[in-house]
């Protein structure tokens, strides 16, 4: 196919944006929270693996941590089997838990897997529990109201929090140039198997790893201010603030936190952006503008 010389000198000008970028992020990691409905659309996939495959092309270390609410969801219902949500943690007993395992560490991580090798990575599929990656303790949720004299425990079942992450098999997939697919299964102390908040592992990962960027793709636009714009180049102490005035509330609360927790904790920024639009990740990587909003501990981050 020829090219109009408007259309060539349009690809020149953003190779030439990219070139910065490319060279500041050379080798280093990048974690990528992926799910919500780039998980569910054939387009979205598609070129969120292209995205992937590029990056790692041009020297980043990408790592993808994958969800799978919706798909978990579809399969619990096909068998009659009814989802419940307690503060927005799905309650998973045994036979739940066989099916997240099922459906986290098999269909949904090896489609992943395969989308990336398909578009020319080279992606090896593994769960927390593989290598022992993360090492996780069971998940209480206490509530308590006015007249209660103690809150009420409630039991979630194979609910899980990180207790620690063991980076050993990471370290070997990346210096061997594979791309890692994480599915948030961690293992407890007797062998157990536990369902982990994706947002979670993707942040305890990049903590560890010392990442550049953690990406958290959602189904908004990012962070919005009392009057619906999108906030962005917000430090830590002025995402404290907006938590304490009531601006992030609700369902953005446990993402802002997770992504908060990770630049405290040594990754460099963390971006909360749209995954229902098409490559977004190369936009936000390669990109003067950016997408979403980015928390940073510093000024003038790119």
């Amino acid at each position: 196919m020829s090219l109009s010389r408007d259309n060539a000198n349009n690809i020149a000008n953003v190779l030439t944006e990219a070139l910065p970028y490319i060279q500041r992020f050379t080798n280093k990691t990048i974690v990528v929270k992926f799910g919500g409905n780039a998980m569910v659309d054939d387009a979205l996939k598609e070129q969120f693996a292209r995205d992937i495959v590029l990056m790692k092309l041009v020297g980043m270390n990408p790592v993808v941590v994958h969800g799978g609410g919706p798909q978990i969801g579809a399969l619990l219902e096909q068998l009659n089997i009814e989802s419940r949500f307690v503060d927005g943690m799905r309650v998973t007993d045994s036979q739940t838990m066989d099916i997240v395992e099922m459906v986290l560490g098999g269909s949904v991580n090896k489609e992943i897997v395969t989308l990336l090798n398909q578009n020319g990575g080279k992606a090896v599929g593994i769960s927390g529990k593989d290598g022992q990656l993360i090492r996780a303790k069971k998940m209480s949720i206490s509530r308590q109201t006015g007249d209660m004299k103690a809150p009420e425990i409630i039991d979630i079942g194979h609910v899980g929090e990180v207790e620690a992450i063991d980076i050993r098999v990471l370290d070997m997939l990346i210096a061997s140039d594979f791309i890692p697919v994480i599915a948030p299964i961690g293992v407890g102390s007797n062998g157990e198997s536990y369902n982990i908040n994706t947002d979670i592992v993707a942040g305890k990962i990049a903590e560890v790893l010392r990442a550049e960027k953690l990406m958290l793709l959602t189904n908004v636009e990012g962070l919005l201010d009392k009057q619906g714009n999108i906030l962005t180049g917000l430090s830590t102490r002025e995402v404290d603030k907006l938590i304490s005035d009531g601006t992030i509330h609700g369902g953005m609360l446990p993402k802002i936190n997770c992504a908060l927790d990770a630049v405290k904790g040594g990754v460099t920024s963390a971006h909360i952006i749209d995954g229902r639009a098409p490559h977004v990740v190369l936009l936000e990587i390669f990109t003067d503008e950016g997408v979403g909003t980015l928390i940073t501990n510093k000024k003038n981050s790119l």
